[in-house]
């Protein structure tokens, strides 16, 4: 078995070598013929000139270097533009920003006095007698009404209803049960 083998790389490197000596024979025919074309001068020996460029082709990069620098101050131009209009809109901002902490401020002051003019009024009709109360309370809209006895301490709110006509205690209480019938419980 081991003859079979030698006898088989012997056959391999013999058809090797035959390639490898065609290709040189191949390689070798060609290379005198382009010995003898060869230029007698050396290719550092000549001197390098640069053919001056035609007039329409310097004049077509002049007309384009024009053109670049136009777009480059336009662009210019635009950016200062641009920042100018970034100051002035943090400048805005900041005005902006200050009104509307003045108009926090204002509003939670006029909210303020609101709910303490609220609670005086509240704490008048608490301390009236209730078929006074009962009168004036039959006088508002249900709506109105409903708000005060809902802010009232329970015993005088209850005396207050028990003064007023039933059709008006019931639509106070109406209102009063369901103002809060839409709130999420969750």
């Amino acid at each position: 078995m081991t003859s079979r083998r030698f006898r088989a790389r012997g056959a391999l490197v013999l058809l090797a070598l035959l390639l490898a000596s065609s290709a040189a024979m191949r390689l070798g025919s060609g290379i005198g013929a382009a010995m003898a074309r060869a230029p007698e001068t050396s290719v550092s020996d000549a001197p390098l000139t640069c053919p001056e460029p035609p007039l329409a082709l310097a004049e077509a990069l002049r007309e384009r270097e024009a053109e670049v620098r136009a777009q480059e101050h336009a662009m210019e131009d635009r950016r200062a533009a641009l920042d100018e209009a970034e100051v002035l809109v943090r400048e805005r901002l900041a005005e902006l920003a200050a009104a509307e902490a003045s108009l926090s401020e204002t509003i939670a002051r006029a909210d303020g006095a609101a709910e303490n003019d609220v609670a005086r009024l509240t704490s008048v009709y608490e301390s009236m007698k209730p078929k006074e109360a009962a009168a004036l309370f039959e006088a508002m809209a249900p709506e109105f009404a409903a708000g005060f006895m809902g802010r009232m301490q329970p015993e005088a709110a209850a005396a207050v209803m028990s003064g007023m006509s039933p059709e008006a205690a019931y639509s106070v209480s109406v209102l009063l049960a369901g103002r809060n019938a839409l709130a999420p419980t969750e």
